[in-house]
């Protein structure tokens, strides 16, 4: 499967953090890539919503919803930074 630009994410991490997280500066765990969640590749559809880095293809944040619930996984991040 192949992802789509991270700002297919918007809609979805403004619901859950409300306001907009694709300009949020996020740095990768697995590689330490350095990039704005926008740049990253989304993967909508299925379960829920995955975002990978760029870079590595590794997890960088795992959305779902179980029960009318939202779970959101961010320990792909080692670190999400507000744009300056």
């Amino acid at each position: 499967m192949e992802g789509v630009d991270g700002n297919a994410a918007a809609g979805v991490l403004r619901e859950i953090f409300g306001t907009e997280m694709t300009a949020y500066i996020g740095t990768c765990g697995s590689c330490g890539r350095v990039a704005a969640l926008a740049e990253s590749a989304a993967f909508p559809g299925g379960p829920g919503l995955v975002i990978r880095c760029a870079s590595c293809d590794g997890l960088l944040v795992v959305i779902t919803r179980i029960r009318d619930v939202r779970c959101v996984d961010l320990m792909g991040l080692a670190a999400l930074d507000a744009p300056v």
